[in-house]
């Protein structure tokens, strides 16, 4: 190999694979944004052929994790494209504020002869989230322009959630010397999802309508990370929201 030819060749390999992690960052970044300007055009083409509304709500939510509850408000802005009397294409994106929780956590020693031999301690943690949703909606009852009575919806899709959480000991531990179960710090975390939901709603007059619905946020990747003391199928969202949506006809 080209290391073991000539002297220098290792600090020749490394540039090598520095350049190419480079340009693969590069291709990801143009990939990404290719496929951005696609779905706005297409979304663009779509809304043409469809009626289009869009929301507006206030979510209370709660995470669901043992060992990771709280509760949080937060809003959700969404698009609607509705293709027939029962069935469209949604589009949202949300955000929230910090969820407040604790975990009574223990340090253990790395060497024998380290006393104590263990510290007990408590983790206090912020957590907060945007997350990204695009999927399907069908009126099970109703439809998207039903005046006379209440309709019934329901919803799946796939989604983005992009999180940060900030853990704070309540004493300092020396992390040279002891084991610790989640890192102190801030640090962000990505999670793909799927998307659930139920609702309903009613006309308000001029095309206004006023609804409430449940949502269930479940993680289907995991991507463990050290500023989380629950990574498994964590976090857990639900929520309940109230909202507007405006028709556009």
């Amino acid at each position: 190999m080209t290391i073991a030819a000539f002297p220098g060749g290792f600090f020749i390999s490394q540039k090598i694979i520095c350049l190419s992690l480079h340009r693969f960052s590069i291709l990801k970044k143009n990939i990404f944004i290719s496929v951005g300007w696609l779905l706005f055009f297409v979304t663009g083409s779509v809304a043409q052929k469809a009626h289009f509304s869009l929301t507006t709500d206030l979510d209370f939510q709660h995470s669901f994790k043992k060992g990771q509850r709280y509760w949080a408000v937060g809003q959700t802005v969404q698009g609607l494209f509705s293709f027939s009397k029962k069935d469209g294409m949604y589009a949202w994106f949300s955000y929230y504020s910090n969820g407040k929780f604790h975990n009574n956590l223990a340090a253990t020693a790395k060497s024998d002869t380290t006393t104590p031999q263990q510290v007990s301690f408590t983790n206090t943690a912020l957590m907060r989230y945007k997350h990204f949703s695009i999927g399907w909606r069908r009126y099970l009852k109703g439809s998207y322009d039903n005046e006379d009575s209440w309709n019934l919806y329901g919803y799946a899709g796939f989604g983005l959630m992009m999180g940060r959480i900030e853990n704070s000991y309540s004493l300092s531990v020396d992390t040279s010397g002891y084991f610790i179960p989640v890192n102190n710090g801030k640090a962000a975390f990505k999670r793909l999802t799927l998307d659930l939901g139920l609702g309903w709603e009613f006309m308000l007059g001029s095309q206004i309508y006023f609804y409430n619905e449940a949502r269930v946020e479940i993680p289907t990747t995991d991507y463990p990370s050290t500023y989380l003391f629950v990574n498994n199928n964590a976090p857990l969202m639900a929520s309940i929201n109230f909202g507007i949506r405006i028709l556009f006809d």
